[in-house]
């Protein structure tokens, strides 16, 4: 009898698996824990071995596909071992419509509604829907009862981008033919798509600010053996940013906040992202309840989320529920930049390269480590003063890094 492999799921938020690539195509031999392909949902990629040797009899789910967690993508047998025909997910829904005299969706793919049926959709899709020139007639919503939410027509506007980029394409002088053409798949494509949707969506604003961390580096390296030899680690700049940051929020709640259907939703506990760049793109990992956390254990975990994020070992769920979140570039000698808001988050701090500068203090010009950081905020939630303040309120704590233990 044939082995059925089917689409992991990985954590419980997950509603929906894409097969990025088949390793394998129908026919082929393989081995118990061959790689046969590699999924992905989210920003979450992994690759799936082969639970048994044999042949691929039957791929079910082509790449670039979606299916909810537990379908089956592929059989695996004896060579000429018959498989029964089996519809993918998306092909089944569609009949079941077909079945049900419900349209199909030519923007979004999917079902429209039928013409004598009540909408229902809250007053920001409503208003979302006007402004793009979309109907919510045209528009499946997936919120309870059918209910459409600003997700859905974010995504019908998408779609409808999507084939408009396709004429104009279509439409292109000769010369483009000769251009080199790569489709945007996995993870690149849910990145681009979050972070169009980041900016569309929110009201972004960008102030910077430097922080003498001339004593700060002091004791990261004064530091340095005591911590190796007690905790088996080091302390990085990072880290201490990263607790700077939480004990702001935690004397100005409001960065600590969201803007969501027309309401400012503050949280009580930091759940703080940490942004960890991959080969194919970036995920942010959250560190829960940061907030009570030492300096040591926060270190930890962040190196510790780190360390899965790259090795391919993280769930959904680690990607889920931050409040605020922290970028680095100063690996990288970048200054100052402007970090893109990770939805619905209402702030997000970028960290530069520490440089040393001759600085006046007083009338002596004396060497300093100076830290740039750049703070990204939704005008939406907030207004410039109390984000300043808030970064004021970092920029303190790193110049003063003994507050930071006490």
């Amino acid at each position: 009898m044939p082995v059925e492999v089917i689409m992991p799921k990985l954590g419980m938020a997950m509603k929906e698996g894409t097969v990025s690539q088949w390793n394998k195509t129908e026919g082929d031999p393989v081995k118990k824990g061959d790689l046969i392909a590699n999924i992905n949902s989210e920003k979450i990629e992994m690759e799936i071995e082969s639970p048994a040797d044999g042949t691929i009899l039957k791929i079910n789910v082509p790449e670039g596909e979606g299916v909810p967690p537990g379908t089956v993508i592929c059989y695996i047998g004896n060579p000429g071992e018959k498989v029964e025909a089996s519809k993918t997910a998306v092909q089944a829904a569609e009949e079941k419509n077909e079945e049900r005299g419900v349209k199909v969706d030519n923007i979004g793919k999917y079902p429209l509604r039928q013409e004598k049926e009540r909408v229902k959709i809250s007053p920001v899709a409503r208003k979302m829907a006007e402004a793009a020139g979309l109907k919510p007639e045209d528009i499946q919503g997936t919120g309870p009862g059918g209910r459409i939410t600003k997700e859905d027509v974010q995504r019908a506007m998408k779609a409808l981008k999507e084939n408009s980029a396709e004429t104009r394409i279509e439409k292109a002088e000769p010369a483009a033919e000769t251009a080199k053409r790569t489709p945007v798949s996995g993870m690149r494509k849910v990145i681009a798509g979050r972070m169009l949707d980041s900016l569309q969506s929110t009201a972004q604003l960008t102030i910077t600010m430097k922080a003498d961390v001339t004593e700060l580096v002091a004791l990261q390296k004064q530091s340095k053996e005591t911590v190796a030899k007690r905790y088996g680690g080091k302390l990085t700049m990072t880290d201490f940013v990263a607790r700077a940051v939480i004990l702001a929020l935690k004397q100005h709640p409001i960065m600590n906040s969201a803007y969501i259907d027309d309401s400012i939703v503050t949280y009580p506990d930091v759940h703080l992202g940490i942004a960890v760049a991959l080969e194919k793109g970036l995920v942010v990992p959250a560190i829960r309840n940061a907030g009570s956390k030492t300096l040591i254990e926060l270190s930890k975990e962040i190196k510790e989320k780190a360390l899965a994020a790259r090795e391919g070992k993280l769930l959904t769920d680690d990607l889920q529920g931050s409040t605020f979140t922290i970028s680095s570039l100063g690996a990288s000698g970048v200054e100052f930049f402007t970090p893109i808001l990770n939805p619905p988050e209402a702030g997000i701090l970028g960290i530069g390269a520490v440089s040393d500068e001759a600085v006046f203090i007083g009338d002596t010009v004396k060497k300093r480590s100076r830290l740039p950081l750049s703070l990204t905020f939704d005008h939406r939630a907030l207004d410039g003063a109390p984000a300043a303040a808030f970064l004021q309120t970092v920029k303190q704590y790193l110049e003063e890094p003994i507050t930071m233990l006490l």
